[in-house]
């Protein structure tokens, strides 16, 4: 994980403007939100491995369902660029659910903080540039 300096860092916006915004953009709302706190990610390769992430904090109301329009606003942090690292192939370890029936195939992170080649920081860089160039006030 490679911490970028924003002008986005503490700035104050709707969620919902922002998640349709940046959606947009080629952003996805992260898998680990919560009612609290998440994030917006872009993929940088084609493999799906290296991101661009803007984390936020929610500082007032709270996301239930992220598809709704919410009130809530957050605040950016610091966005940071990261690469996974998968091991190819199916899980070993995989196994049905027993609730739904459905086969878990697809693997944990071998090393979700590996790191981070210098070419997709200069990537990141630029993309973060631009959404900070293009960002509604």
């Amino acid at each position: 994980m490679i911490p970028l300096s924003s002008s986005l860092e503490a700035r104050q916006q709707a969620f919902t403007d922002s998640r349709d915004w940046l959606e947009q953009h080629q952003f996805s709302l992260g898998g680990n939100w919560d009612y609290t706190n998440g994030s917006f990610d872009r993929a940088l390769d084609e493999e799906n491995k290296v991101w661009l992430r803007l984390p936020f904090e929610v500082t007032n109301g709270s996301v239930v369902d992220v598809n709704a329009d919410t009130n809530a606003i957050i605040t950016f942090a610091q966005p940071y660029v990261l690469r996974h690292e998968y091991q190819e192939g199916n899980d070993p370890e995989a196994s049905a659910r027993v609730v739904g029936a459905l086969f878990d195939q697809f693997q944990a992170p071998s090393d979700p903080d590996a790191r981070v080649d210098q070419k997709w920081v200069g990537k990141a860089k630029e993309v973060l540039k631009e959404v900070e160039r293009l960002f509604p006030q």
